[in-house]
């Protein structure tokens, strides 16, 4: 059934993400928060600051934010939605804790909060929630936040993709486009990470690479059902960033160009499936990088858009909101989803994509209760 333009219980939603720098100034500054207790040495967040040069130092998040905050609050407004957006990054300004205090000088209560991370994962959800609980608790007293579900299967997100996966092939020279693979890519993460993504009683392998081969299943599905031809396909990884003696997600995509060239593969289509919009992991390590590598092996390359602010992916945030609302007011509603997971849970269960540092407050969860502490957190429960 169709959802009502009835917001309540929520008076606000949080737009929450990343953050990046704006500037040569902010590279390393930002380096340090996104890498803090991690123990990298300063030399590898100049190394990796090297990556911002070619785009001025800034990375193109936040831009993109701005445009998805504009399009979300259009929406929501042209759709009769009373719900001021807010928005707060875990690693840069704006950060969490100044939107929180905004939110509750503002007399916010009770807001629900969109985060720029479709899958399930400690990184993609719960470092999340324990930034919201560290926010929460720099704020003081504020409004209770409610998270989002997961939408890697939402048609809002895959059906965007498979238009600009369509698009990306139609970009390839017209004598290559019929024999090319499709790399759907993602940010690498530890292989232990990606075996405790999800709840404890989760898929085998873990949700975070069951949920994004899902994913990549209906784009590479939607692509031949609109025209494009059954093509190959197969999920590789960005952006490892750990230590070589700690497994990781793999292929790299650039070890996956070098196969696929070996083996004769025509031309390939790269499609960022793991990023909602662009940042350095798609403008470096894709457009740059993989690029590179395609060039060099003579394989013909392109690469598909992000989500970005395409009007499907932002009625998506619409419809999740109300969805939500009206679950938390107890009526039965319409829950969006394609393929064979269903939809993801409101509620991330106790033991979801835990901390492997040891357990940290976390707040928007059913184990919220067993690790917050702090007033704060307490005052999110309440």
């Amino acid at each position: 059934m169709p959802h009502d333009a009835d917001p309540t219980p929520y008076d606000a939603m949080l737009l929450v993400s990343f953050g990046g720098p704006e500037g040569p100034a902010d590279v390393l500054p930002f380096l340090a928060n996104v890498t803090r207790g991690r123990g990298i040495p300063r030399e590898r967040l100049v190394e990796v600051g090297a990556h911002y040069d070619a785009f001025g130092g800034v990375s193109p998040i936040n831009g993109q934010n701005r445009a998805f905050l504009a399009s979300v609050r259009a929406d929501l407004a042209e759709h009769g939605v009373d719900l001021p957006v807010y928005w707060g990054n875990r690693n840069w300004d704006p950060y969490l804790a100044d939107a929180l205090r905004r939110m509750r000088d503002d007399g916010v209560r009770r807001a629900v909060a969109f985060v720029t991370s479709a899958y399930g994962s400690y990184s993609g959800c719960r470092q999340y929630r324990e930034d919201l609980a560290d926010a929460a608790a720099g704020a003081g007293s504020g409004p209770r936040i409610d998270k989002l579900r997961h939408y890697f299967n939402h048609p809002g997100f895959a059906e965007t993709m498979v238009t600009a996966t369509c698009a990306a092939l139609a970009e390839l020279p017209d004598d290559v486009r019929a024999g090319a693979h499709l790399a759907f890519v993602t940010h690498s993460i530890p292989i232990a990470m990606a075996q405790t993504s999800g709840p404890a009683d989760g898929p085998s392998g873990g949700a975070y690479e069951a949920q994004h081969r899902e994913t990549a299943r209906l784009v590479a599905a939607g692509v031949s059902a609109a025209g494009g031809g059954d093509l190959p396909w197969e999920l590789v990884y960005c952006s490892r960033s750990g230590p070589p003696q700690h497994a990781w997600l793999e292929p790299d995509v650039n070890d996956h160009l070098e196969a696929l060239a070996a083996d004769g593969v025509a031309s390939v289509v790269v499609v960022p499936i793991g990023f909602v919009s662009d940042h350095m992991e798609v403008r470096h390590d894709l457009d740059t990088e993989a690029a590179a590598t395609a060039a060099r092996l003579g394989l013909p390359f392109a690469r598909a858009a992000t989500a970005g602010t395409d009007p499907r992916f932002v009625e998506m945030v619409r419809d999740l909101v109300l969805e939500r609302a009206a679950v938390e007011r107890g009526r039965p509603t319409r829950r969006a989803s394609l393929g064979r997971l269903g939809p993801s849970h409101d509620v991330c269960p106790v033991g979801c994509c835990p901390n492997l540092r040891g357990p940290r407050p976390a707040l928007a969860g059913a184990d919220a209760a067993a690790t917050g502490s702090t007033p704060a957190s307490r005052a999110q429960r309440a």
